[in-house]
């Protein structure tokens, strides 16, 4: 049933769009039948994968499967750690149980399991077929040609660098607009790896997490091409055919070669995740003693997080949050923009059940589920320049603006689902 609660995402659809019309390339060309389409696409994607039983029904498997990975990947954590991996057999007495659950041994693991079999499928043909299946959906409905339709649905379950590496060969010909549209949905999206990760850390606070992370990120791709075509507005008359062999750039020569080099590229993706995330989290720290030292004088308490929090309050109320959670979402939004999706993430998983409407939740877990952080735009800048290296001045020209698109492209995703009855997922 539609109520005010729904209503309450209109005004932040409304808003997205409207800021990202202001900071258009050219405003007099906003695609109006892209808009209606993508959002339609999304609502209609949302409402199928939670409303038809059988539908319901594989998305519950997914947590299924994600339990499985998780529990097989802790097997291996704890023959390579033993007791640190936070598994039976603790030599000590427990005080606090939950100082088990260790990031480094509970989070990065699964990514790197994940990668080595997402390599595995690819070499199989499996995941080839289900990212073809997706890039024609993209190429009928949202009017995209085959090259980008293609790296746009790879990217969805490879990664942000890693989807567009199959059009390797075709990115110099790309218009401007395709080009911004593919790193501005490598940051709306997230890769199949932290997906994994990212339901592990909500398991125990959202149910159904594994289903709501998937789906997020795969209903946001078309969120991050809507807000790309709207920031940098397509010029069909520089778009032209052209042949290619899309999948040449990704090749296995066995099927342990695929699992060697997807442990290996698992491995890179662990240590820049873990790297990133004790980096900024120290300099965030830094600063908040600053600031603290600061409030101090002046008898009031100021944070990163607090700054952030009233900043992003109104973002977040628009997209259909309750105002009493509003400040706290506010605050997770800016988290993730600043410290990256995997700190937020963690933070949410550690809001107490009671502490959050379980519809503030779900929203959340939806807006958070995007690689839309500063650190992405280092990490884009990198990868482009070397898949692409004389494109590279265009580039840093609008990573910045792509990464506001990705950020935004997954609170639009957001709003879309406050749109819909909140019974559809159990609440």
């Amino acid at each position: 049933m539609f109520g005010l609660e729904n209503a309450q995402s209109l005004v932040g659809i409304a808003l997205i769009l409207l800021i990202c019309w202001g900071v258009s390339e050219n405003r007099a060309r906003f695609p109006w039948k892209l808009a209606i389409g993508a959002m339609a696409v999304q609502g209609i994607l949302v409402f199928a994968l939670f409303g038809l039983p059988a539908l319901r029904n594989g998305l519950q498997g997914v947590g299924v499967v994600v339990d499985g990975l998780a529990s097989s990947t802790q097997a291996g954590v704890a023959f390579v750690f033993g007791f640190l991996a936070g598994t039976d057999g603790q030599p000590y007495p427990l005080t606090n149980p939950g100082s088990l659950f260790v990031f480094a041994f509970r989070v990065l693991p699964v990514i790197l399991v994940v990668c080595a079999l997402a390599a595995l499928l690819w070499h199989w043909k499996i995941l080839v077929w289900i990212t073809q299946a997706f890039g024609v959906v993209f190429e009928k409905t949202m009017g995209l040609r085959g090259p980008p339709a293609l790296a746009t649905a790879a990217t969805v379950f490879m990664g942000q660098v890693e989807g567009p590496i199959f059009i390797r060969s075709y990115l110099p010909s790309l218009s401007r607009s395709e080009l911004f549209m593919l790193i501005a949905v490598g940051m709306a999206c997230v890769s199949g790896s932290t997906m994994v990760a990212y339901a592990t850390i909500l398991h125990d606070v959202l149910p159904q997490a594994a289903a709501h992370v998937v789906t997020a990120s795969i209903v946001s791709a078309p969120a991050g091409v809507l807000l790309a075509r709207i920031i940098v507005p397509r010029d069909a008359a520089i778009e032209s055919a052209q042949t290619y062999d899309p999948l040449a750039a990704k090749k296995y020569d066995s099927s342990i070669d695929a699992l060697i080099k997807g442990t290996t590229d698992g491995l890179q993706i662990v240590l820049n995740v873990g790297a990133t995330l004790i980096v900024f989290v120290a300099l965030v720290s830094m600063l908040n003693k600053v600031l603290g030292a600061v409030g101090d004088q002046f008898g009031y308490v100021f944070s990163v997080e607090a700054g952030l929090g009233v900043l992003f309050s109104p973002l977040a109320w628009s997209i259909g949050i309750p105002w009493k959670d509003a400040p706290q979402a506010g605050s997770l939004l800016g988290v993730k923009l600043v410290l990256t999706e995997f700190t937020a993430f963690i933070r949410l998983g550690a809001i107490p059940v009671d502490a959050m409407d379980p519809r503030s939740r779900v929203l959340l877990t939806y807006a958070l589920c995007g690689f839309a952080n500063v650190a992405s735009v280092g990490i884009n800048l990198a990868g482009f320049s070397v898949l692409v290296p004389e494109r590279r001045n265009e580039i840093v020209g609008m990573v910045w603006k792509a990464m506001m698109a990705g950020f935004l492209a997954t609170c639009l995703t957001a709003a879309v689902v406050g749109l819909l009855p909140a019974g559809l997922f159990g609440n």
